[in-house]
This record gives C-alpha cells, structure tokens and sequence, in this order.
C-alpha cells in the first residue's frame, strides 16, 4: 500500500477508504466507552439515592407495634442506628466511589480517543495536500474547510456515490459531534457529588443516554461508506 508521502491519484481512493476505516472502527470503540460509562451513571445515582432514602418512619401506628413485638437485639440496634442499615450505607458509599471513579477514567479513555480521531483527520489532510488535490478537482471546496475547521457546524448532504470529499465532510461531522458530546460527559461528570439532587441524576443519565449531539442519520450513513 502507498505511504502518504508517496501517494499518486490511483491510490488516493484506497488510502482515503482506509483512514475513514480505521476512523470508524475508534467510533465504535468511542460508543462502546459511552454505553459502559452511562451504566456507571445510572448505578451512581441509584447509590446515591439508596444513600439518601429517608429512615423507617417509627412515627407509624403499624412500624410501632412490629417494633414492640420483636424486640431483639438486632432490631434494638436497627433502631439505635436512627432506623439505619449501618452495612448498608457503608456499601452504597463504596459503590459510589467506584462509579465516580470508573466515570473519570472513562473521560480520559475517551479524550484518547477523540485525540486519535484528530491523529486521523491529520492524516486525511496531509493526504489531500501531498496528492495535490484542489478544491475544484475534488469538485466540492467543503473539503479543506471541513476537516481543518472541525468545531464549525457543518451541514451534509448523502450522495449515492461517495466521492472524495465526501468522506473528508462526514469525518469532520463525526469528530465535531464526539467533541460536543465528549464536552458534554465532562461537565456532567465533573458535577457529581452527594449534593446533586435527584432530579439533576434523573437529566443527566437522560441526557447521557439519549447522546443529543450525535445524529443517528449522519452515524448510518457514514457507515453505508464502507458497505
């Protein structure tokens, strides 16, 4: 296979089509990430809210009586604790521990891979320099703008047959949809703490979940690129 630097027009197809391969395969690797992570959300807020979960109400005529007629030492010491499972708490906080920490290393394996995506479009651009493909023989001056601007919002348009710039344009729109998303996880992680209150868990582990900067379109259509 011709190297970069010694890439002719002939080639450029086969190179192109093998960057945006290999592109791909780190976004399943990115989303796979993703979905383990949002289970790690999900067990932190349910932690947190066993955590959180009001004692056993004594005030009732019911729990009374329960109480009274099994007075063991177990329930005398159930009751001592302020109506408190002690294991229980202790178990909800280690738990809460791993999450946030499973969550933190998610962000840096993620920022890894985001970092070689960026590898990649480098190699994409250099590719179109060293063959000396312009604007007009690429048919389409979308292409340098869309993968040495990433962060700019870029519409596309599918065609039938993909065409250089095509594959340039859609790995722009990926990489730039992953770095919002990627922004996205960060703020929510880094605003995790006892204090969050249960309606924050409930949007974040929504908004984790429904991934509102990846369009779905544009992720089916990338890989129709490669079929």
């Amino acid at each position: 296979m011709a190297s970069i630097e010694n890439v002719v027009l002939p080639d450029l197809d086969t190179r192109l089509s093998c960057i945006f391969s290999d592109f791909m395969t780190k976004i399943t690797k990115f989303e796979e990430m993703v979905s383990i992570a949002s289970k790690l959300l999900v067990g932190f807020r349910q932690q947190l809210e066993l955590l959180r979960m009001p004692p056993l109400n004594k005030t009732s005529r019911v729990v009374e009586n329960i109480i009274k007629a099994n007075q063991t030492d177990r329930m005398k010491a159930y009751v001592e604790s302020g109506c408190r499972d002690i294991s229980d708490g202790i178990q909800s906080i280690s738990k809460l521990n791993i999450c946030q920490r499973g969550l933190q290393d998610h962000l840096s394996q993620a920022k890894g891979e985001l970092n070689e995506l960026q590898v990649l479009m480098d190699d994409l651009v250099r590719l179109l320099q060293t063959a000396n493909i312009s604007t007009s023989q690429c048919q389409d001056e979308r292409i340098f703008d869309a993968v040495l601007h990433p962060k700019e919002d870029i519409e596309y348009t599918p065609l039938i047959k993909p065409e250089v710039s095509d594959y340039a344009v859609m790995m722009a729109i990926i990489y730039n949809m992953l770095t919002q998303e990627y922004s996205m996880q960060e703020k929510i992680v880094s605003s995790l703490n006892l204090n969050s209150s249960s309606g924050e868990l409930e949007s974040y582990c929504l908004m984790w979940s429904l991934r509102p900067f990846v369009n779905d379109d544009t992720m089916h259509q990338a890989w129709r690129f490669i079929s």
